[in-house]
């Protein structure tokens, strides 16, 4: 069955990313996969957060907050500030440790960084999106950093990007947009490093159980397109 982008089962979807569009920011990108659009800001806090201050831990700290906005959707939606929702808190820890993952926190110093996802327009893959985009406001940051003579060494030690891939129509697909994501037999995110190592997988069989197999192919999919990603991220990085 053709998809409703008419894309190839393995085709991801337009992919751009613009930097620099906060006039405040430590850093920042628009990342718009498709009709998904996230504006992607990092602060620089030059304080290690609380919690480390109160444990006299070492190193610093990333960590992300995302959020939707009201029309986000095809139906406004409360602001989540208000709604206390559960799904938001979940991606930003997602979103969390997915950056961290590529971060010597040592080498960043006493210093937090936050990253800032807003869902401008979703149509599928925003917490994707987010850890793609954000990864590029993280690298902005920590490039104002050393710049202004706050820490000698990159603490990045790899790129990170994220895809979306499942069982739709009884077909194994790349990149979900919302039409094929809200019907999809089988949902899975993939976070995945520069070196082509997985850093999160979050996979459901929503209609009914997936088998290794189709997880296996799933996973080289996803490969394949954060590998496209990365590719541009450092097109933008560069």
């Amino acid at each position: 069955m053709m998809r409703p982008s008419m894309r190839k089962p393995d085709q991801m979807r337009p992919v751009s990313m613009e930097t620099k569009v906060n006039k405040w920011a430590e850093g920042s990108c628009l990342i718009k996969v498709g009709g998904t659009t996230v504006l992607c800001t990092a602060s620089v806090d030059l304080n290690q957060p609380l919690w480390k201050r109160l444990q006299n831990k070492t190193g610093g700290w990333v960590t992300a907050e995302y959020s939707m906005l009201p029309r986000a959707n095809g139906t406004r939606k409360a602001r989540e500030a208000m709604l206390r929702d559960n799904r938001t808190a979940e991606i930003s820890r997602l979103i969390g440790r997915s950056l961290r993952s590529v971060v010597d926190l040592e080498a960043l110093g006493k210093h937090t960084i936050t990253i800032d996802c807003d869902v401008i327009q979703a149509d599928g893959g925003t917490r994707c999106a987010s850890i793609t985009g954000g990864f590029v406001a993280l690298s902005l940051a920590v490039r104002w950093l050393i710049e202004n003579g706050r820490i000698t060494e990159n603490p990045i030690r790899d790129y990170v990007a994220a895809v979306s891939a499942g069982l739709w129509n009884n077909e194994l697909i790349l990149d979900l947009e919302y039409d094929e994501d809200c019907v999809a037999e089988t949902d899975a995110n993939f976070v995945v490093s520069g070196s082509g190592k997985f850093v999160e997988i979050q996979a459901t069989g929503e209609a009914h159980p997936f088998d290794r197999e189709q997880l296996s192919e799933l996973m080289n999919m996803a490969a394949a397109g954060c590998k496209k990603l990365i590719d541009l991220q450092h097109q933008v990085l560069d």
